[in-house]
């Protein structure tokens, strides 16, 4: 049932915010910011060094078990798992669901074992319906700056039951046009930070956060 609940609860936040930086610290105040601003759903990479002690330090901090209209609630899951070894060590950690920038089996068997949403990156047909046939609930569409907006119908023509979300290439431009083609979600990343890394002033992701919700839930017709 708590696989359920996570994925209901990645469908209805909407925008995923990736995340990378050059430490723990820093990946764990950007994601504080990026929830203030209103995104629930953070994604910490593997490229972190040492991505697992933000990664249990923010699933202390912020839980699914609360109401998701509350202010301490997010899902923290972790990004860029190449192997089935990463996963498992970052489900101990508390991530509560695990994303991959490629297709891998074992991976993805891992999750399915322990119950865990997995979000694996997928760039064909082929591997879309692999991804499917593993038991794969959401794929990831990466890199999405790669298509426009106009592939997601073009999937959905022989696999209309696949959930896509794609990742890469995602800006407050063209989310709208994203969502309004078929994206269960969309994963933001560079866009999210770049100004706050660039200037140090980490207030900018929550604005750019809560740009991204407001231009999502206007896009849902919210």
């Amino acid at each position: 049932m708590k696989k359920l609940k996570v994925l209901q609860q990645l469908t209805d936040a909407g925008v995923v915010a990736v995340l990378r930086a050059d430490s723990p610290e820093e990946v764990a105040e950007m994601s504080r910011r990026a929830i203030k601003g209103g995104i629930k759903a953070i994604e910490i990479t593997m490229t972190v060094p040492f991505a697992l002690r933000a990664i249990e330090q923010l699933s202390k901090e912020y839980s699914s078990s609360v109401s998701p209209d509350a202010d301490n609630f997010a899902i923290i899951g972790v990004g860029t798992v190449l192997d089935p070894e990463t996963a498992r060590a970052a489900i101990l950690a508390g991530a509560e669901y695990v994303v991959s920038p490629a297709l891998n089996p074992d991976t993805i068997k891992l999750c399915n074992r322990y119950a865990i949403p997995v979000l694996p990156g997928t760039m064909t047909i082929h591997e879309i319906q692999t991804a499917l046939e593993l038991g794969v609930d959401i794929v990831k569409l990466f890199p999405g700056n790669l298509y426009s907006p106009s592939v997601i119908p073009s999937i959905k023509g022989p696999l209309p039951q696949a959930n896509v979300m794609p990742t890469g290439g995602v800006s407050l431009d063209n989310l709208k046009d994203w969502i309004k083609a078929g994206a269960v979600a969309v994963g933001i990343g560079s866009d999210l930070t770049k100004d706050a890394v660039k200037t140090g002033d980490f207030s900018l992701i929550e604005k750019k956060a809560a740009a991204y919700i407001a231009a999502y839930r206007e896009a849902k017709g919210l």
